[in-house]
């Protein structure tokens, strides 16, 4: 494992999801090629191994993104951690090629992230829980030169404290449920839903319900529906029904690299604008042939004369109870209307994510931390927290910058550029303090 307890690391990372990944590699790729001692890093996840999303990894669910969206390609397409070279590694390059498909299947993208993780091993220890960041006790701020990271062992085995320069939190979304529902065996999040599913006896299940509008809502959808040929599924949907993703090319420009410059520099007004133009190109909405898939099957219901799919349009959750084995479930018809209850064996909420919200991590360091009128972080170009000048070690993230940054702050469609971002800042920030220490020497590790 490559930290050493209180050693001064460059970069310690709080969090090992692509983001953080793709910022491991970018910095791999420097120490290679650095020509003096390279910028120290190390990372730090909770999970007992890498994963992304494993619960919705759906049969043939397809990427949303081109594959030349990958980790690297769009800093440095000569990179050796691109999607193309982890497919030619896996002697699947032709293949792929002959698939004609920019949009590689979720399973297949999940491989590739494990191949690069599997890459960069050296600077990760999972299992691992970073609890708090904090001062040295007693340190003047500007004096300091290094923040102290506490990181818990999940297993419980203990806590150190590891010394940082900078810090990049990139811990990620966090599920969000209807007002008033809780999670338990059959109430589930759309995040836990592979898991949870595949812990129940699919006879069991006869009546299941899907809440959402969006791709995570019809893609459970759709495989319920395929997977248990004898139940009934309920989808209940906010709007009228689903809404089809705008992916066509002009479009797609949000995405663009450039396009952060446009939101970041851009006057209030062009941000407001972004967001009520561009909404659809990612929030509460399905690709287009999710969504003609499912008009299909309930197409071929009404002529086989069953009745096996069905949607409830502009319907809400307001409540949710155990009623025995089954979960009663209130339903509101639009938004004042007649609140009646439907019982089902499994409830699925694929209600989306609120934002990352690093406050508590940082706790008493808040205090240097700049917050614009609205209360939200102020957020210099490179994503790193504006803080006051009596802090002079690095903050940055790694989502949670809708506000600051647009659209992409939390997607994979500027993953390459944004930690190439990062990335570069920390250096600058190391050569003009003129750190010359060390790289740490990887040292045995037994777990936690």
């Amino acid at each position: 494992m490559g930290y050493r307890e209180h050693e001064t690391y460059d970069v310690v990372g709080v969090g090992f999801g692509p983001s953080n990944l793709s910022l491991a590699v970018a910095l791999n790729e420097h120490r290679e090629n650095a020509r003096g001692p390279g910028i120290s890093a190390t990372f730090f996840e909770r999970q007992p191994a890498f994963g992304w999303h494993r619960n919705m990894l759906l049969p043939s669910a397809t990427m949303q993104i081109s594959f030349l969206k990958d980790l690297v390609t769009f800093r440095d397409p000569t990179s050796s951690f691109s999607f193309i070279a982890y497919l030619h590694s896996s002697g699947r390059l032709p293949q792929f090629a002959n698939n004609q498909d920019f949009f590689p299947t979720r399973q297949e993208f999940h491989r590739y992230l494990e191949w690069a993780q599997a890459r960069v091993a050296h600077f990760v220890t999972y299992g691992s829980e970073v609890m708090s960041i904090r001062l040295p006790h007693g340190a003047n701020p500007k004096s300091a030169g290094h923040l102290e990271i506490e990181v818990q062992d999940v297993t419980g085995r203990g806590a150190r404290v590891i010394n940082a320069r900078n810090v990049v939190i990139s811990t990620g979304l966090v599920p969000n449920m209807p007002d008033g529902t809780e999670r338990d065996e059959r109430v589930w999040h759309s995040s836990e839903f592979l898991a949870k599913y595949r812990r129940m006896n699919p006879g069991e299940l006869r009546r299941v319900a899907v809440v959402g509008a969006g791709q995570s809502a019809a893609e459970i959808t759709r495989f319920l529906y395929d997977e248990l040929p004898h139940a009934e599924v309920w989808a209940i949907i906010p709007s009228y029904g689903y809404s089809v993703a705008d992916d066509t090319p002009f479009a797609n420009q949000i995405f663009d690299p450039s396009a952060v410059d446009d939101y970041y520099y851009g006057t209030e007004q062009t941000r407001e604008a972004f967001w009520r133009y561009h909404r659809n190109t990612n929030y509460s909405v399905v690709d287009d042939e999710v969504i003609r898939d499912l008009y299909r099957r309930t197409y071929d219901d009404e002529v086989r004369g069953t009745e096996r799919l069905h949607f409830l349009n502009l319907t809400r959750v307001s409540g949710v109870k155990r009623a025995g084995a089954e979960t009663r479930v209130s339903l509101q018809a639009g938004l004042n209307g007649d609140v009646y209850d439907l019982d089902f064996d499994a409830l699925v909420c694929a209600t989306g994510y609120d934002a990352m919200e690093p406050t508590g991590l940082l706790g008493d360091l808040d205090r240097f931390c700049l917050r614009d009128e609205t209360g939200r972080y102020r957020v210099e170009r490179d994503y790193r927290i504006t803080t006051s000048s009596e802090l002079p070690c690095g903050l940055y993230l790694q989502g949670g910058t809708e506000h600051t940054h647009g659209l992409t702050s939390s997607l994979l469609s500027n993953i390459a550029v944004r930690s190439g971002e990062i990335a570069d800042s920390i250096i600058a920030s190391r050569a003009k303090r003129g750190v010359d220490q060390p790289v740490p020497v990887e040292v045995g590790h037994d777990g936690g």
